[in-house]
């Protein structure tokens, strides 16, 4: 069950199984919560199923995995250094307020442990990549760790963070058409056609702009309170039809990117199984309803699996 209006679940998995000593960190990764992870890996996923072909599917299996595990613990460390920087004003915020830093269940220095392990598993699985992209996802953290201040000086910070989680669209891409060479030369050899996947990472900032307005919208009576910005309140209530927008140009853009990839008409089945559901979204929100924020943001799991399948199905009919 919930406490209050938080997304903190009491009961769950991990009171039920976890090490009481491990529970607070284990919530502080979010991993109690993992739609977060999900929306984070499937633009790892869409471009790797993108670039692949029925010959390299394999090499995408694999590389799916070590996105999988990469997400898992990037987001956490992204939570974990979002949680260190908000601690005080998580504290004043309804939906915050047990977040593990915020209640003192953490100490900064544990978080601070914690954080360094989290980016070593990271920096492990990243190094199991091909060379330029070991250097792409890199450059990724020059975008996780200024995010948390972004809502003390931009009403856009869900700008940034989807700059910041559809960065895997990159990577994914890079890693299955870059050099498999490890000479220092490789590492910094781009593939020579990168517009599908520039074309699905802004295609990516714009859903993520749309579905955390709708997350955002949960917030918007304690962030007047405590003096944070966001979308949902620079959009206020005409934030169905901007939301609206950045969907249309989302799934315009990853259309775009499944014809640059030379993938059409088969991967254009992912960009419309999207569409319908961003159809869906926002017949059902109530942007009044933080139950209602909460279950339309996590429903974008669903576009991610819909995207996925027709991204998917192209590589497999298609021959290198």
């Amino acid at each position: 069950m919930k406490s209050g209006h938080t997304d903190i679940l009491t009961g769950d998995w991990i009171d039920r199984l976890a090490p009481q000593a491990s529970r607070p960190y284990l919530r502080l990764a979010r991993l109690d919560r993992p739609i977060g992870t999900w929306l984070l890996l499937f633009p790892c996923w869409w471009s790797t199923a993108l670039a692949a072909t029925r010959e390299s599917f394999l090499t995408a299996l694999w590389y799916g995995l070590l996105f999988a595990i990469g997400a898992i613990v990037m987001r956490g460390a992204g939570c974990t250094i979002n949680d260190l920087f908000d601690r005080d004003i998580d504290a004043m915020v309804e939906r915050t307020r047990v977040r593990p830093l915020a209640s003192g269940a953490i100490s900064v220095p544990q978080a601070l442990a914690f954080l360094a392990m989290q980016l070593l598993i990271g920096l492990g699985v990243l190094l199991l990549l091909p060379p330029v992209a070991i250097v792409v996802g890199a450059i990724s953290m020059l975008l996780v760790v200024p995010y948390p201040l972004m809502k003390r000086i931009t009403d856009w910070p869900q700008a940034w963070l989807g700059l910041t989680f559809n960065w895997g669209a990159l990577v994914g891409w890079t890693a299955m058409t870059a050099p498999a060479g490890r000479s220092l030369a490789d590492a910094f050899t781009l593939p020579p056609d990168l517009l599908a996947p520039v074309l699905l990472y802004i295609g990516g900032l714009f859903w993520t702009l749309g579905y955390d307005t709708v997350y955002a919208h949960q917030d918007k009576l304690d962030d007047i309170k405590v003096g944070v910005r966001s979308t949902a309140l620079r959009l206020g209530r005409a934030s169905p039809r901007w939301i609206g927008f950045f969907y249309l140009l989302a799934t315009l853009l990853w259309a775009g990117a499944a014809i640059a990839a030379h993938r059409a008409p088969l991967a254009l089945l992912g960009p419309a199984l999207g569409a319908g559901h961003f159809i869906w979204q926002m017949r059902r929100w109530n942007q009044d309803d933080p139950a209602s924020c909460l279950m339309i943001f996590r429903s974008n799991r669903f576009t991610g699996w819909l995207m996925l399948a027709g991204f998917a199905i192209a590589a497999l009919a298609t021959t290198a």
